[in-house]
């Protein structure tokens, strides 16, 4: 019996591993291939997600077809409480990591680690989310632990780790380093350009408010140190929901009373604080599942045992306590929360942000942000990097959501990988021909920077790098006055508001790469009818739509 018991504690940790690396090969998988359309496993860890698509339907009205693959969580939580905060989720392992770790060099905390009430906080988080998404917020989903995991390894932690590797090994090429006959470069060269045409693809990628991300990261890391798994306990959404779901669990935890003699041993090990007192008390929706307290029992008086009846009354289960004064604030602050999303100007709809171009295929903004979880899986899979995390073009809101930023990177003309591997089709699915039909911008000469108007010297570099047929960027023959009186024959670059699209293709290769003589900016964007500035020409008054 011995014996069994700890196998039990290994067979949890290499499930956990098995699931991090999971996710971790889908984050590498996630990348730009062309000619191929990305395919629906990539985004497997979001679509088994309750979370989502509860908010989801709340805020958006609506039921991504493949996001109900995430009932299978659902069943599994009803009948075996939270196994997929303490086996699956990919966040809850590297939170269990960083305690393990932590252990290593803190010295050993003597108490006896059992429920608190502030673990109640992130149910009333999960309240106040909920009214926020019945008012059409779906803004508490950039804090779901699969999303945050998944942007900061994006955004963050994968820029830095390529930085790091191109740094050292353009410092190990240009030395050449020598072992005698041992070239270092024989080794160091195969594996970078491994990574670099199989894991990186694009050379020097780099995202906008890497900083911000990175940051909240290690602070929730951070507080492992105060409390072990301090982010499942108090705060994670998701987690909140899993715990209502696993309320009355058919796997229970057992206790045979003539055998504890309380000595609290069980909850010293405890990952999610899930037992009110020493020996008995156990709150299911707290629990973990990691098996723990059975393992280092030593007088075997702790076991999970299996009941084929959620509606069973033994073995006991106690509830968290939420109150209804609590829920009542929860709802409150929800309430306080939209309002405030909603008081400035832009969360309004009354104006729009010239430089939050979204990707093609988006929808309305008011739809996009009740649907955006700001995952970044749009921006991993883009092939120029264009693709940035908003820190304050949409507003708090829209704070993460992708946006398109043509001087790091343009809009392929022919890619829509972005559309298909969007979770909650925030991003619609196109085809390629439809892609070409929509706009998400039009292009607008600086005549204060842009070198034909400025400086009287011809420059077509926009025009030849247009990517449609019919190029939206042509070229007219005007004869301009220089110093003392010469004149010169150049050509003077225009834009055809009715074939641009906005893909950024000119911003992007403007030679006046610190500030481009041309900017591409939201208006004509096909998703809002309102912000059509530049209606189709006419050929008489009778014409016009007013």
């Amino acid at each position: 019996m011995k014996r069994r018991l700890p196998f039990r504690r290994w067979i949890r940790r290499v499930m956990q591993i098995v699931f991090l690396l999971a996710f971790i090969g889908l984050i590498f998988a996630t990348r730009p291939v062309p000619g191929e359309t990305p395919s629906w496993w990539l985004k497997a860890y979001f679509l088994a997600d309750p979370l989502i698509l509860l908010l989801t339907v709340l805020a958006a009205h609506a039921v991504p077809l493949l996001a109900l693959f995430s009932l299978v969580t659902v069943v599994l939580t009803v009948i075996l409480g939270r196994v997929f905060c303490g086996w699956i989720c990919p966040l809850g392992t590297v939170h269990a990591m960083t305690g393990w770790a932590l252990d290593k060099v803190q010295k050993p905390a003597k108490r006896r680690d059992t429920f608190s009430p502030w673990q109640k906080a992130k149910y009333y988080i999960l309240g106040g989310a909920l009214v926020m998404a019945l008012l059409g917020g779906h803004w508490i989903t950039i804090f779901d632990p699969l999303v945050l995991l998944y942007r900061t390894a994006t955004t963050s932690i994968l820029p830095a780790a390529q930085w790091g590797i191109e740094t050292g090994a353009n410092a190990v090429y240009q030395t050449d380093p020598r072992l005698g006959r041992f070239k270092l470069t024989s080794v160091t060269e195969p594996a970078y350009q491994y990574l670099r045409n199989h894991v990186f693809v694009l050379p020097k990628q780099a995202f906008l408010g890497t900083g911000l991300i990175l940051a909240f990261f290690i602070a929730i890391l951070a507080a492992n140190a105060y409390r072990r798994r301090f982010w499942c306990r108090y705060l994670c959404p998701l987690g909140a929901l899993l715990g209502l779901l696993a309320k009355r669990p058919m796997l229970r935890r057992a206790v045979a009373s003539e055998s504890c003699n309380e000595c609290g041993l069980c909850t010293t090990a405890c990952h999610g604080a899930s037992a009110s007192g020493f020996g008995s008390g156990w709150k299911p929706s707290e629990c973990f599942v990691c098996l723990n307290c059975s393992t280092t029992c030593p007088r075997d008086a702790c076991e999970f045992t299996f009941q084929p009846a959620i509606w069973r009354k033994e073995p006991a289960v106690q509830p968290v306590g939420l109150t209804r004064r609590g829920v009542l604030w929860a709802a409150v602050g929800g309430l306080a929360g939209f309002a405030f999303l909603r008081t400035t100007p832009q969360g309004r709809g009354s104006v729009y942000h010239p430089r939050l171009i979204r990707p093609p295929g988006s929808r309305p903004e008011p739809d996009f942000l009740a649907r955006c979880t700001a995952c970044g899986m749009c921006m991993k899979v883009c092939p120029t990097g264009g693709l940035q995390p908003a820190i304050t073009e949409a507003g708090l809101e829209g704070l993460f959501t992708p946006h398109l930023v043509p001087i790091i990177g343009y809009c392929d003309y022919t890619c829509t990988a972005c559309g298909h591997v969007c979770p909650t089709e925030a991003i619609r699915p196109l085809t390629e021909e439809e892609k070409h039909q929509i706009k998400i911008g039009l292009a607008a000469f600086d005549v204060t920077r842009c070198i034909p108007y400025v400086y009287g010297r011809n420059c077509v570099v926009c025009e030849e790098h247009c990517p449609i047929p019919e190029k939206a960027i042509y070229c007219v023959e005007t004869e301009v006055e220089l110093r003392e009186g010469k004149k010169r024959l150049i050509k003077l670059p225009k834009v055809d508001p009715e074939k641009c699209i906005g893909c950024g293709v000119c911003e992007y290769v403007c030679p006046l790469d610190d500030a481009p003589g041309i900017r591409v900016i939201t208006t004509n964007e096909t998703r809002h009818e309102r912000h059509q500035a530049l209606l189709p020409e006419v050929e008489s008054e009778e014409e016009l739509p007013y």
